[in-house]
């Protein structure tokens, strides 16, 4: 090989080349981790409720290290994600020496039982709220489900004046309704939107014109529909003479 003058030819433009290359590496190393591209401004958008101005300058100070080149966008990313109102966050580099935030908050819907908060996306996520919101109850599985017929049920109770408060899914698929008038509604599993207009038309126009509260009401027949009255307590006081 060493008699080859062409072979030596390629194996030191070889090493020249990567000799090359990796001084250029080096330098731009140096130069991209010099302090002379700071980020001079974080710039936060997004329509923030929850989220707080400390929280912000919490993660900026612990979790943003480094200049505008050496910055993990990614680990950044992930330690605005952990705020629990957060629900996605992106970033991006702007030159020379700008970092944009964009947060998107979690819009609650319900609650989840007592465990966790519903988004309006069927979502789930912890974080602590005092807003009045109805409740839902169902398999793990099912939370965008009942998110989903919410919205649908209250669509068709809305012009009968009464509110949805609670919405359960049974294991079997059953769906069953608490209003705020108290009163319990048994929907069943099969034509549920259909039962439910037929009963809020009915109740609009009737069963309100009543002046007699419902407590429950079964829509679970094929024709018809079952109502109950609250139970007066006729009981008297007796006593001795």
């Amino acid at each position: 090989m060493w008699d080859k003058p062409q072979i030596l030819n390629w194996i030191a433009n070889l090493l020249f080349g990567l000799a090359t290359v990796l001084m250029l590496y080096g330098v731009i190393y140096v130069v991209v981790h010099l302090p002379v591209f700071p980020l001079r401004e974080i710039r936060v958008e997004g329509q923030l409720t929850h989220v707080t101005r400390e929280q912000l300058k919490l993660i900026v100070g612990r979790h943003l290290q480094g200049n505008f080149f050496t910055l993990d966008l990614v680990k950044a990313r992930d330690a605005f994600e952990k705020l629990p109102w957060a629900r996605s966050v992106s970033l991006r580099r702007r030159w020379p020496d700008r970092l944009e935030v964009v947060v998107e908050e979690h819009k609650e819907l319900a609650r989840w039982g007592n465990i966790a908060l519903v988004n309006t996306y069927g979502e789930l996520f912890h974080a602590a709220s005092d807003e009045d919101l109805p409740v839902f109850y169902g398999p793990g599985d099912g939370v965008r489900e009942v998110a989903e017929h919410y919205g649908k049920y209250s669509e068709l109770l809305a012009p009968a004046g009464v509110k949805l408060t609670q919405l359960a899914l049974t294991p079997r698929r059953a769906w069953q309704i608490r209003t705020d008038n108290n009163m319990v509604i048994e929907l069943g599993r099969e034509d549920t939107e259909a039962r439910l207009a037929k009963f809020a038309n009915i109740y609009q126009y009737t069963l309100s014109k009543l002046g007699v509260s419902l407590t429950y009401a079964d829509l679970r027949y094929p024709n018809g529909f079952a109502v109950r009255r609250p139970v007066k307590n006729t009981a008297r006081n007796t006593g001795a003479a």
